[in-house]
């Protein structure tokens, strides 16, 4: 009785030379073979080194130093994103600065070593995608090759006899792997078919993937922008390089390369938590902005949110950050209004507790009528209770209230030397006191006004208004980087889970004129789904193409002989039942 075999024959019996066409061009990977060193030569050596660079090996090992790499550059402060901490830095260390000065750490992905991995890294995946695609669009415009000389030599075999014609049987496997989606066609005696080709596009998309997310992340850092402003309720904003308060951007950024375009902030809204565990926290962020691109656009409103920035052509408007401004008006010892505007506050915590300074440089006048400078220190708390002066308890404007503590005299802002408008430089102003010869400090509600003392003028504290700071993003190549991210992982599964395999069926006379059916199928890699799918086709088309009995030698000898008493008097034929066996049981 002849069986169906499904041979656990190694990987490597693909490659049989044996076989012929029928076991290469499973996949457009290059061979793996020793490499021989070239003779003496300029162009031998020049050969060597480009085989080696473009071997999927080193790809992966320069993949790995571009990640390693990386590592300094979250870990260490970076010149071109915090100068600050690098100064910080610099001052903690004075041995390791000079190192990392030396090795480029402080400017990793600018580095001359980070950008050599980089490099070499697009060559290497370049140089080894180009002939891999050529080879695989010959592949797709070519047939898949005919059956080699001796099925039995494949991973999974079956064979069977059935009476019916070698033609039809050939006709019905066209159809029936046509049908399975399988390329096919009529090669001699025999149908070769071939299926799985969306393993080797799989595997070609992750790589040209990865180039084109490599690409939009070095375009990205090149040409990025990214700038903080702080604006006030009722203030507006203008993208221009002097209206940032901090701007830092790529290495071959350019100011025409900023979207024109202007905002208002009508308004900004915040609400909180107000009872429960989580109380204080806030609910909704969300600022109200009047914006218009180019210099003739139309007004249009929006909301920004946080995580749900304003789209201004390639910039982004992103919500960061919000505090409170009280509105201030400064008089001097005339009356004359000499500073009236909100001041920014920055926030210590979650309550909203605020701290900033008021400067008024120049118009004011003391009672002598002598000009000086006024500094005054504020210590603001949205939602004021008794026995917590030193802290908010709600960062809502529930009961706010404004410390002042006024300074005169010389603010050092004309020595040149630049000061934080956060900070109060102390050392050339003098303090005002009250009449028990006290420092001058004062609690103000809204609308309420602090005496400065011997007539040298007023501070009211008239209303609180708030503010929202905005970062403006430009980062040109996120669309390619998301798409190249998400063909990357689409691709790589398909490299992973689609197995590209092989499948003949052979039909032909035998010695007897019975026609004899033999399948096979090959796969790139060792799997149980070629002999369970060749085990099912070929279930189908014995279906189609029933077993024929065995030939009998001893017909002759027992034709008058009495059938024993369990033996069944149909036709003894074969059906294809698939038997794992070891790979040497192929052959026998």
């Amino acid at each position: 009785m002849s069986k169906t075999t499904a041979t656990g024959t190694p990987p490597e019996r693909a490659d049989d030379p044996d076989l012929g066409a029928a076991g290469s061009q499973l996949s457009t990977a290059p061979r793996e073979e020793l490499a021989n060193l070239p003779a003496l030569g300029v162009i031998g050596w020049a050969r060597w080194f480009w085989r080696q660079l473009t071997s999927m090996r080193v790809a992966l090992l320069l993949l790995l130093l571009l990640s390693l790499g990386a590592i300094p550059g979250s870990l260490i402060p970076q010149s071109g994103i915090d100068e600050t901490k690098v100064a910080d830095f610099r001052k903690a260390h004075s041995f390791l600065a000079p190192v990392y000065d030396k090795l480029g750490l402080f400017h990793v992905y600018s580095s001359v070593w980070f950008s050599a991995i980089y490099i070499l890294l697009f060559v290497s995946l370049i140089g080894c995608i180009i002939p891999r695609t050529w080879q695989f669009i010959g592949q797709l415009r070519g047939r898949p090759p005919g059956a080699p000389k001796r099925l039995t030599r494949l991973p999974a075999y079956t064979t069977w006899r059935t009476e019916t014609e070698p033609e039809q049987v050939r006709e019905a496997a066209l159809a029936l792997l046509k049908k399975r989606r399988f390329r096919a066609h009529l090669a001699g005696d025999a149908v070769a078919a071939e299926k799985g080709y969306l393993r080797e596009i799989g595997n070609l998309a992750f790589h040209i993937a990865l180039i084109v997310l490599l690409t939009a992340f070095a375009w990205g850092q090149l040409f990025k922008s990214e700038g903080n402003k702080l604006v006030v309720e009722g203030d507006g904003f203008s993208n221009t390089l002097s209206q940032y308060d901090d701007f830092k951007s790529g290495n071959l950024f350019s100011s025409d390369d900023l979207v024109p375009f202007s905002f208002n902030l009508d308004k900004f809204t915040g609400t909180y938590e107000t009872s429960g565990p989580n109380r204080g926290t806030p609910r909704t962020y969300q600022a109200a902005l009047t914006y218009s691109q180019g210099a003739y656009g139309k007004d249009k409103k929006d909301l920004v949110k946080v995580n749900e920035p304003l789209e201004i052509g390639n910039a982004k408007v992103y919500l960061t950050a919000h505090g409170y401004a009280p509105l201030i008006t400064v008089r001097d010892g005339r009356g004359r209004v000499v500073y009236r505007d909100a001041v920014p506050l920055l926030p210590l915590d979650s309550n909203v507790t605020s701290t900033g300074v008021v400067k008024v440089l120049d118009g004011y006048k003391n009672a002598k009528g002598v000009s000086e400078q006024l500094g005054i220190s504020a210590f603001f708390l949205p939602t004021y209770t008794k026995g917590s002066e030193t802290a908010s308890t709600f960062p809502a404007l529930q009961n706010p209230v404004l410390n002042l503590t006024p300074y005169h005299g010389d603010l050092g802002v004309d020595s040149g030397i630049p000061q934080s408008v956060y900070q109060l430089d102390k050392s050339h102003v003098k303090e005002f006191k009250d009449s028990k010869g006290a420092q001058l400090r004062d609690n103000l509600k809204p609308g309420q006004t602090m005496q400065l003392p011997n007539g040298a003028g007023t501070v009211t504290y008239e209303s609180t208004k708030e503010w929202a700071n905005f970062q403006v993003v430009q980062q040109p190549g996120t669309d390619w980087a998301l798409g190249g991210a998400l063909v990357a992982i689409f691709g790589l599964a398909g490299s992973l889970f689609i197995q590209r395999r092989r499948v003949w069926v052979r039909a032909v006379k035998g010695a007897d004129g019975v026609t004899v059916v033999e399948m096979a199928g090959l796969g790139r890699s060792e799997s149980a789904k070629v002999p369970e799918e060749l085990g099912d086709l070929a279930g189908i088309l014995y279906d189609g193409a029933p077993g024929a009995p065995e030939p009998d030698d001893d017909t002759d000898d027992h034709s008058d002989a009495e059938p024993d008493a369990g033996s069944s008097d149909q036709d003894d034929t074969t059906t294809p039942d698939t038997e794992v066996v070891p790979a040497e049981g192929a052959e026998k």
